[in-house]
């Protein structure tokens, strides 16, 4: 239940009931939201604004041929035209503390769903990092990202696939070929002295080489020591993965797409398309690399869609370029019914976006569109200093490290307190103290308080059950604390679709914040003001309806923590008492 999208259909029977030619493209083009300003009402729309040229009048003369159908309207209590045709709208209590209802009804895991995405299939990839060592906390946060985009397009009503694509193909692979042997050769009792320029020197493949000797007992051929190193750390990578709680319904190898010829298809696709040419790029601009030279190659035409220059496709040797093997993937995974497909990057990969994009769009033939968000880096500290990298990996911290230090809960939920495109501080002392200045604990303490109210409310009143509390009387529910809260937990459903339609899960984050922050601040106020508790001696109707309030934003809760991959907790063991923002 959506309340913004009910009133925004009743907004288009008024519109058409008024200006009756109005076509279904320009009323798709109104919306209605949350006025800026909480004392302007409940509600704005722009329905005057986007219909003025339509019918050829100023915005506020149809704001005000529109007055008398809006006030009409069964929710409405107060229409009043703002600024140049902007319409706001008060609704009655009643029409929030029907959404309150209607989440007790559903309970946590259905409450906010959406019907936005109609069933349309989408493929977000993301995490697929190289196997060639452990996950880092720079993995971590686009895994958490990506996971959280996947959740919230399946609960605005996506047909989502998660998927990893494993690059193990191309240069990186025959290193780690090479550092593994290095590491049998040593296991076995050679002595390999210091670890060679261009290998990876981290110990964890000391545990690769011990695994396969335990196996093979010899090495003699690459192959075999290839793909044995491949399979052991993806293992390690889905563990890591799992404890996090992050799990992909596909993993697609490149070299197994490569096998397939996939690439081949791909290459043929664009020739058809007359897109693949023979031709010498310009040198790159600015200082010209030493190593440059002018040679043609076999080029895509990406100018074409909106790249600044045309992409190579063959490598001087006559293998295919990285980009060819991307080309090839992104049309499978077109070829599989996938028309939208994300895929979350690093921050350093902003200069892929453009060509990416453009090859897409290329060869599918603008049937499918490519999203490529950007995730910033992680900067590790603790209590304001930074953290030592890992001894095993060598060069970085771990998500291993990470978890073993605050948990799965902590990582996803802090991780989202950020727009992706910025830097984010991650400090172990911030992360884990109990106050209100970490985000993760206010909001499950807010939670957990919900938890303990409906404990002794179902001492007090035996069955509080959802079902028996969507049908609880609330016009008792009249004090701004109350109805601040109720009209919070109606928004909900809209947070989840403009979330899923921005790609944006830190909108989430906020959110619970916020619900948080509303429930605090009723908690404390009631331990000053008794009249605002939730449970009055004497006043049944009055304690039930606020039991259902207390529920409403539990479970409002428990739904945006489940959209985010974070368990919502019922009790907190605190010797903190916590006074709210």
């Amino acid at each position: 239940m959506n309340i913004f999208n009910e009133l925004r259909a009743s907004i288009h029977r008024v519109v058409h009931s008024v200006f009756p030619n109005v076509d279904e493209a320009l009323l798709s083009r109104i919306t209605v939201e949350p006025p800026r300003d909480a004392s302007h009402g409940d509600m704005a729309t722009n329905a005057a604004m986007i219909l003025s040229k339509a019918v050829g009048k100023p915005p506020r003369t149809v704001a005000e041929a529109l007055l008398d159908g809006f006030k009409k309207l069964p929710i409405i209590t107060k229409v009043e035209i703002a600024g140049p045709g902007f319409i706001n709208l008060t609704l009655k209590p009643e029409a929030f503390k029907s959404v309150l209802a209607h989440a007790l009804q559903t309970g946590p895991e259905k409450f906010g769903d959406g019907t936005i995405g109609r069933g349309h299939k989408v493929n977000v990839e993301y995490v697929s990092a190289n196997p060639t060592g452990p996950l880092t906390v720079g993995h971590a946060r686009g895994a958490i990202f990506g996971d959280a985009v996947a959740n919230l397009m399946a609960k605005a009503g996506y047909a989502v696939q998660k998927e990893y694509y494993t690059n193990d193909a191309g240069k990186q692979v025959e290193v780690l070929t090479d550092s593994v042997i290095l590491r049998i050769r040593e296991a076995a009792g050679e002595n390999i002295g210091e670890i060679p320029q261009g290998c990876y020197p981290g110990e964890y493949l000391k545990d690769v080489a011990k695994a396969y000797l335990e196996k093979h007992k010899t090495w003699d051929d690459r192959k075999t020591v290839r793909d044995f190193a491949i399979e052991y750390l993806m293992n390690e990578i889905k563990i890591d993965l799992g404890e996090l709680g992050v799990r992909h319904d596909i993993f697609i190898s490149e070299a197994a797409i490569l096998a397939s010829g996939a690439v081949e298809k791909a290459m043929q696709q664009l020739t058809s398309l007359g897109l693949i040419y023979e031709g010498v790029l310009e040198a790159p601009k600015g200082k010209t690399p030493e190593d440059w030279e002018p040679r043609e190659q076999t080029l895509f035409k990406s100018t074409d869609f909106g790249d600044d220059v045309d992409r190579p496709m063959k490598k001087s040797d006559g293998s295919t370029t990285y980009f060819a093997n991307d080309i090839a993937h992104y049309y499978h995974m077109h070829k599989m019914g996938f028309d939208t497909l994300i895929n979350v990057v690093g921050a350093d990969h902003g200069g892929y976006v453009k060509r990416a994009k453009a090859a897409v769009k290329a060869i599918t033939q603008g049937r499918a569109t490519l999203d490529l968000p950007l995730v910033s880096i992680v900067t590790v500290t603790d209590n304001g200093q930074p953290v030592k990298m890992s001894k095993r990996a060598g060069t970085f911290i771990t998500l291993r490290d990470m978890l073993d230090r605050v948990g799965a809960g902590v990582m996803r939920f802090i991780m989202l307190t950020r727009e992706a495109g910025q830097t984010l501080e991650f400090d172990y002392a911030k992360v884990t103290e109990q106050s209100k200045d970490n985000p993760y604990f206010y909001v499950q303490y807010a939670h957990a308080r919900c938890c303990s109210v409906l404990k002794h409310a179902r001492e007090m009143f035996g069955d509080i059950s959802d079902a028996s509390l969507a049908k609880t009387d609330l016009s008792p529910l009249e004090r701004p604390e109350e109805m601040a809260l109720i009209k919070l937990i109606s928004t909900w459903p809209r947070v989840v679709e403009q979330a899923a339609l921005a790609e944006e899960p830190h909108r989430v984050a906020y959110f619970t914040q916020d619900v948080a922050a509303a429930f605090h601040g009723w908690w404390n106020r009631g331990r000053d003001d008794a009249t605002l508790r939730f449970l009055i001696e004497g006043n049944k109707p009055l304690s039930m309806a606020r039991i259902a309030l207390v529920r409403g934003v539990a479970l409002t809760i428990a739904s945006s923590l489940n959209v985010i991959g974070v368990k919502p907790l019922d009790e907190l063991r605190s010797d903190v008492e916590m006074e709210a923002a």
